[in-house]
């Protein structure tokens, strides 16, 4: 990929913790970065800019499209912006 192609937007899944040995959430992180190791490097800088004490990353890969649903819809747009975009969920439903 040369310099003047857009970058896919990269989808981080695994689950956070707002405290250690607390209750653990769901998240999807949406970025663009260069390559996996910024992603990840990236993602963990904004999940400790929003207060989360852990994270156990699973998977990274990158989107084919955009999302279909909310939250995820606006997530991408955030991404495709240069935003880090976090979406928490109750893992259990």
């Amino acid at each position: 990929m040369n310099d003047n192609e857009e970058r896919p937007v990269t989808i981080i899944t695994g689950r956070v913790w707002r405290h250690k040995g607390g209750k653990s959430e769901g998240v999807h992180v949406m970025l663009v970065a260069p390559d996996d190791d910024s992603a990840v490097r990236q993602a963990l800088e904004a999940l400790a800019k929003e207060g989360y004490a852990e994270a156990e990353l699973d998977q990274i890969g990158d989107m084919q499209g955009e999302p279909d649903d909310e939250p995820h819809i606006s997530a991408f747009q955030g991404a495709l912006e240069g935003e880090v975009s976090i979406i928490t969920f109750d893992e259990n439903l």
